[in-house]
């Protein structure tokens, strides 16, 4: 369809001889018919004076697309300078601009045809419009809970959700192992997509991490923008199975710049500016989760009590066999394909756990401080992290510990254990 003024009239007319570009018949088409529907979940926009410290880019874009799916062109005009207001350097919302102001003088049957944009940085521009859009429609419903985040400590206060697939990053806060949707944001990820492997591969691994350490945007170039969080990245299953590279952070943009294409980092999940201030004043150093997945799966609040009560009653299964010092029981815990730090197999690296085991007098066995995540992966996997204490007689004995459980036919077993 074409979209176009009639000036005598005022009024847009709407001709249907044509298509007219490939992101505005997209955009306008997942609009319509669930608008309504959003908006009774969503804040009432601000008043225009108040926009630049609260738009969200991508609830303006829509809006500038429903207003077109409306045939209200002047409306379109308004929201689209709002957001241009709110964020000068976005480069997206200056090219829809374009078109929106040749939309005034004639037909627009191309995308970015008000301005002089082609090639591939077109391309860019298109599919950072339809992540953006997509993943604000199909944001999750309240009562919907993040599957992989099984379990959290106490002193866990968020949790980070990378989905590779929707560009999406979700900060959830943990409320005494509640969890809420607190913000979702726009994100940038690796050139050439996920599953890092190697060093220069530009792509964003996949995984579960935990932030290192703040930098400052002072102490960085301005590529980094305000500042950047850095991941453990590469963390002891990547090393296991041979991953390597550096580097991995979350961090800003150039001060010139408002944001990215969905591809386009060397392996860093990349966000605005105004947004990644927003989770770097959240995060607590050394204690958030960073959860990256080619897609995370939201699910109702019995399939996740399911999954929580499925991985406690691992781990306790195995508490209660080390408990018991049979060997046989306790080495049924763990898989043939078990490899520990080191690069032992099972045999050699059980040898030299069981002589610590066998020296406990009437040992009692406790687990605190437990965390579970479901990793991500084409493999069915739960990571879990937590204190083991030892009484045995009158020693005790703590220690931090991290598993890594896999499915293997219909049994699921330990396929790597260290201390952490």
């Amino acid at each position: 369809m074409f979209f176009a003024v009639n000036r005598n009239a005022s009024v847009v007319n709407i001709a249907t001889k044509r298509v007219v570009c490939a992101l505005l018949i997209y955009c306008i088409s997942i609009c319509i018919g669930t608008f309504d529907a959003m908006a009774r979940t969503r804040p009432q926009k601000m008043p225009s004076e108040q926009i630049s410290s609260t738009a969200n880019p991508d609830q303006l874009l829509i809006e500038v697309y429903k207003s077109l799916a409306e045939n209200k062109l002047q409306n379109a005009q308004v929201k689209i300078d709002e957001l241009i207001d709110a964020y000068p350097h976005f480069q997206l919302a200056h090219l829809i601009r374009g078109d929106l102001l040749l939309m005034h003088t004639r037909p627009v049957a191309s995308f970015g045809a008000g301005a002089n944009v082609q090639g591939e940085k077109l391309k860019e521009l298109r599919d950072e419009a339809a992540a953006r859009i997509r993943s604000f429609r199909e944001r999750p419903a309240p009562d919907l809970l993040p599957r992989p985040v099984i379990q959290l400590r106490e002193d866990q206060k968020q949790v980070i959700l990378v989905d590779a697939k929707k560009s999406r990053l979700y900060l959830y806060e943990n409320n005494a192992g509640q969890l809420r949707l607190v913000s979702d944001h726009y994100i940038s990820q690796g050139k050439f997509g996920t599953n890092k492997f190697k060093e220069g591969d530009q792509k964003t691994p996949l995984g579960v991490y935990y932030i290192t350490s703040r930098l400052s945007g002072s102490k960085l170039p301005d590529f980094y923008g305000p500042g950047a969080l850095p991941l453990n990245y590469p963390n002891e299953w990547d090393k296991i199975n041979g991953r390597s590279g550096s580097g991995i952070w979350l961090h800003g943009m150039p001060s010139s710049s408002f944001s990215r294409p969905p591809l386009a980092s060397d392996g860093c999940v990349v966000l605005t500016n105004p947004d990644f201030l927003k989770i770097a004043a959240s995060v607590d150093i050394g204690r958030t989760p960073v959860i990256i997945s080619e897609h995370i799966e939201f699910v109702n609040q019995a399939k996740w009590s399911l999954d929580k009560q499925f991985a406690a009653k691992l781990l306790e299964d195995w508490r209660l066999d080390l408990e018991s010092q049979n060997a046989n029981r306790i080495f049924a815990n763990y898989s043939r394909n078990f490899r520990a730090n080191q690069g032992e197999d099972l045999n050699s690296w059980f040898s030299k756990q069981r002589q610590t085991w066998d020296s406990w007098v009437t040992p009692i066995v406790k687990v605190k401080d437990v965390t579970h995540f479901i990793y991500p992966g084409k493999d069915e996997m739960i990571v879990s992290t937590f204190t083991q204490e030892v009484t045995s007689g009158k020693a005790r004995a703590s220690t931090r510990k991290r598993q890594y459980w896999r499915k293997e036919a219909a049994k699921w077993r330990i396929v790597y254990e260290a201390n952490v």
